[in-house]
């Protein structure tokens, strides 16, 4: 019975990632630097499973800059958090947006913002 049900275990389907999805996102020059606010989703539970961060990747995958989560919000989906401060060299015409949750980690930097100078 017992190797019935270690067959059967091992025959079930990998449980999918949550990964948090970035829905929008928006950049604006403020004088040396610029202001990301971003808006994603997650099926926040509490703190045991929420989107915990969010950053700003150059194109050749340098992390330009991370906004920390501080909390779950369960209740205020979907949410918008801001960035400001952000060095971009002005060779950059895009970035990428990428999120994290506390559980499942990083997803794809795949979300693009282009930088209109």
């Amino acid at each position: 019975m017992k190797r019935l049900a270690l067959a059967l275990a091992l025959l079930a389907p990998p449980a999918l990632a949550e990964i948090p999805v970035v829905t929008a996102a928006t950049a604006t020059q403020e004088g040396a630097g610029w202001r990301f606010d971003v808006t994603l989703t997650h099926p926040d539970t509490g703190w045991d499973h929420y989107a915990d961060a969010w950053e700003v990747v150059a194109p050749d995958g340098t992390v330009l800059g991370t906004r920390e989560l501080a909390h779950p919000h369960e209740t205020e989906q979907p949410f918008t958090r801001s960035l400001s401060g952000i060095a971009v060299e002005d060779a950059i015409d895009h970035v990428l947006i990428r999120a994290r949750c506390n559980t499942d980690g990083w997803g794809p930097a795949e979300f693009r913002v282009d930088l209109v100078r």
